[in-house]
């Protein structure tokens, strides 16, 4: 098993490249296929590194709903041809600033256990 510390650090790395490849708004997203394919990338690479965390460690933070999380990134890996570019712009404006809070609460516990 990989030590949580560095897949925690590792995902809230994702979502900050997510943060800055979307920070000029939604229309320069949808219109923008080499944006939107860093932006699947990085979302990809984020579910995976959380996908490995501890069970129990989710556990302890039911703010964010992770079977979800965990079941956009089957979609994004097995059915990339059915993504919904207007979904994944409602999921990066609106469910991943709570995946970032509580991978940043995460990355605290870590630091201080």
């Amino acid at each position: 098993m990989k030590d949580p510390r560095v897949l925690v650090l590792h995902a809230l790395e994702c979502i900050e490249r997510v943060e800055r490849f979307t920070a000029a708004g939604e229309s320069e997203f949808r219109g923008n296929d080499l944006i939107q394919g860093a932006v699947l990338h990085n979302l990809q690479t984020m579910a995976q590194s959380i996908m490995q965390l501890p069970d129990a460690f989710k556990a302890s933070h039911r703010e964010v709903d992770w079977r979800s999380l965990v079941g956009f990134r089957n979609v994004l890996v097995h059915d990339y041809l059915g993504i919904s570019v207007p979904r994944v712009w409602d999921i990066v404006q609106n469910d991943l600033p709570a995946v970032k809070v509580a991978l940043e609460a995460m990355r605290r516990e870590l630091e201080n256990a």
